[in-house]
């Protein structure tokens, strides 16, 4: 009993201070209120999430976007944005909207709403067309079909929007391919990857690309499901990578080119003196050709001038021959004068072969040297197709084939007849040796004469005569002979040294080419090694600039809704065409009736 009065009287206590306190919770409650009202919250971020719905042909169809605001001080809120409808999606808070700002009273924390739009247009320009077995069509056309689809997507800038988001966002487009309808699926520049029964297919867009993007396959009765498309700021780790490795070979390469620049002015240096060397042999050669035609016409009158003389011989010794009685004194005193003039000729012919000599030596000389300069590397037929499947320039190489063809064909001749060549000079002193001591002898058989003719015993001195003058004639024969050999042998030396100058001639052609040809090269070697000295600094400023390319990390998102808004940590995009579905006809069914019950046969009587 004393416990139920207690509790009774603890229950009537709390009745009567009760209302009190509900008076002093309403007015502080109240008071509450009233400070949220008037005091101005604080927002130390937002981000913001646009979401739109594209046709499937990617035409905007649907766009809101859902704002997550960070409050950091409860009380009012504006945001900025032209909304065409608003949704919160934090609590029951009203959103007003006035003057193109978002106006509620937030607490302090995360506060989401929604808000739709009409009139913004998306950073990209997103266009969608099908193909089916090479032909467009229209995406209900599309549906339900079978055969080579091609579903093409392209991305480029809307610049009627902010080119910040095309110039920062980096676009992930993909689509899911059911496999029990698709097969054979290719996609050049996407990425494949197996999701359950799915085929997930990813392209990724940098910054400031503009793409289309390809995926065909083969299908039966076409379905899609939508293309997702989202955008997000590039934000990738990006180390700048270590190219010193590279630097280093490029440096190397540099330095070869230097290098090769180089021997190649070497190599100009040492065709010039070439070219300027066969040059000189083909100036001695025409000089020496025109020696041996000379010789070899010489060779002819002295061969004539020879039969004349022998048989001027042949005849003064049939004279001398006969009755001696019967010759007379002034015929010898001819004879006298006649052997004179024949010595002198033969001393006149005697100085021309000395002086054909010494020209046919220097000739032969500056052949030789110029011949034994020339080198006689064997260059195989392995080694001249090893050259040609270099990158080294085929008409220069054949330039140099053929100079080098023409300079062995040349060597190669020469030492076939250099014989030949030395035997001249030899023979020429011979030859000049026996004219001489042949008009010694006709000088001495003249003053013979001419002794006898003033002595008395005329017939001592003309039969010693008539011996001179029969072992003259015979030697003066077999003289003849051999000048005729001579002769013969100077004829087909020069006529096969015509084959020999025709080939120099060539050579010195082939060396003046060789020589237009390496200068051009050295030229190009000049112009390669001026491109090229500064290829490692030039590596290092592209790699920098792509580095700089790829690098936002000085990137400030702004906001999608509107420049006023501040503070803004993140805007992403999330995209979505609508699907294509294909829905089956449906079938007519026969409408069974059932069997009808007692009373629903008697319901039917007082119809």
């Amino acid at each position: 009993m004393r416990r139920l009065k207690k509790f009774l009287f603890v229950f009537v206590a709390i009745l009567l201070l009760l209302p009190s306190f509900l008076v002093t919770a309403a007015t502080n409650t109240s008071k509450s209120d009233e400070i949220l009202s008037q005091e101005e919250g604080k927002v130390s971020s937002k981000d913001e999430v646009v979401y739109g719905k594209l046709s499937a042909t990617g035409e905007r169809q649907e766009l809101y976007v859902v704002n997550i605001l960070d409050v950091e001080k409860a009380g009012k809120v504006f945001d900025f944005g032209v909304y065409s409808d608003l949704k919160n999606l934090t609590d029951l808070t009203k959103l007003e909207q006035t003057n193109g700002a978002v106006e509620f009273m937030a607490p302090e924390g995360k506060f989401y709403y929604q808000g739709n739009i009409n009139d913004h247009s998306l950073p990209w320009d997103v266009s969608v067309s099908y193909l089916l077995n090479g032909k467009e069509m229209a995406p209900e056309e599309l549906a339900g079909q079978t055969g080579r689809v091609q579903i093409r997507i392209a991305t480029s800038a809307n610049n009627e929007v902010d080119p910040l988001f095309f110039e920062n966002y980096l676009l992930q487009v993909s689509l899911s391919l059911d496999l029990d309808i698709y097969s054979n699926i290719k996609a050049p520049d996407g990425m494949l990857a197996n999701a359950g029964k799915n085929k997930q297919i990813t392209f990724t867009v940098m910054p400031e690309k503009e793409e289309e993007l390809l995926v065909e396959a083969d299908v039966v009765k076409f379905e899609l499901e939508g293309i997702d498309i989202s955008a997000v700021p590039l934000s990738m780790a990006i180390d700048s990578p270590d190219i010193d490795g590279m630097v280093d070979d490029m440096e190397s390469l540099t330095d070869a080119i230097d290098e090769l620049h180089n021997g190649v002015g070497e190599l100009n240096d040492g065709v010039e003196e070439l070219n300027s060397g066969v040059k000189d042999l083909r100036t001695g050669s025409a000089a020496y050709h025109e020696g041996m035609e000379t010789v070899a016409a010489s060779s002819s009158e002295l061969v004539r001038a020879s039969e004349q003389i022998e048989q001027a011989l042949a005849m003064l010794n049939s004279s001398l021959t006969g009755n001696t009685e019967e010759i007379d004194l002034g015929d010898l005193k001819q004879l006298e004068g006649g052997l004179l003039q024949i010595a002198g000729s033969l001393r006149d012919t005697s100085k021309g072969l000395a002086t054909l000599k010494d020209h046919y030596a220097g000739a032969y000389d500056a052949l030789d040297r110029v011949m034994i300069a020339i080198p006689t590397h064997d260059i195989s037929e392995a080694q001249i197709q090893e050259l040609y499947g270099s990158d080294a320039d085929p008409a220069l190489l054949k330039q140099l084939i053929d100079t080098y063809t023409a300079a062995q064909t040349a060597k190669g001749t020469y030492s076939a007849v250099k014989a030949a060549f030395t035997a001249v000079n030899s023979t020429l002193a011979e030859v000049n040796s026996g004219l001489v001591e042949m008009a010694a002898h006709l000088e001495a058989m003249a003053q013979g004469v001419s002794s006898s003719l003033e002595g008395s015993d005329m017939a001592n001195s003309l039969t010693q005569l008539q011996k001179g003058v029969g072992e003259l004639a015979s030697n003066y024969k077999k003289f003849h002979a051999g000048l005729v050999g001579y002769a013969s042998g100077v004829g087909q030396l020069s006529s096969s040294y015509d084959q020999l100058d025709g080939g120099i001639a060539d050579l010195s052609k082939g060396t003046g080419e060789l020589e237009a040809g390496v200068g051009e090269l050295h030229d190009g070697t000049g112009e390669l090694k001026e491109a090229t000295d500064d290829i490692p600094e030039q590596m290092r400023e592209e790699v920098d600039q792509m580095m700089a390319e790829y690098d936002k990390s000085d990137f400030e998102p702004i906001s999608f809704m509107s420049p006023k808004n501040e503070k803004i940590n993140s805007v992403q995009f999330v995209l979505k065409t609508e699907s294509i579905k294909y829905e089956e006809p449906e079938a007519d069914e026969e409408v069974k009736e059932e069997p009808k019950g007692f009373w629903a046969r008697l319901l039917e009587l007082f119809k």
